[in-house]
């Protein structure tokens, strides 16, 4: 038994398209740094609860996580575990306040993920 290398996939020709146009889609690169990070964040954004703390946070500087539990109806470790998981994204900074952990939105963050899909239309 012999085993081969794995070759790119070459282009397939149909009718409905233009031999120059199928290779120059075939050639495309993506950044794929990029892509990861903006799947991360927009993971982390296909939640409702998160997107709503999103919006929460918006319109405050910052807030301590009790704020941010008295707007739902969810226990404290639940909020915690969106939270951390908005943090990983990188959409949200934590700060600590003494024993209390203060969430604001990183918003550099979330306009550049803006910028980027405005790029794209």
């Amino acid at each position: 038994m012999t085993t081969s290398a794995l070759a790119m996939p070459r282009p397939v020709a149909r009718s409905c398209c233009s031999t120059s146009c199928i290779e120059e889609v075939a050639r495309t690169r993506f950044d794929e740094g990029r892509l990861t990070a903006q799947d991360r964040v927009l993971e982390a954004l296909g939640d409702p609860t998160r997107l709503r703390i999103i919006h929460l946070l918006a319109r405050h500087d910052s807030l301590c996580v009790c704020e941010i539990e008295s707007a739902f109806d969810l226990g404290q470790p639940t909020i915690s575990h969106h939270l951390r998981i908005l943090r990983d994204a990188g959409i949200v900074t934590a700060e600590r306040r003494g024993t209390w952990a203060y969430y604001a939105l990183a918003r550099p963050a979330l306009k550049a993920l803006v910028s980027d899909l405005l790029a794209l239309v």
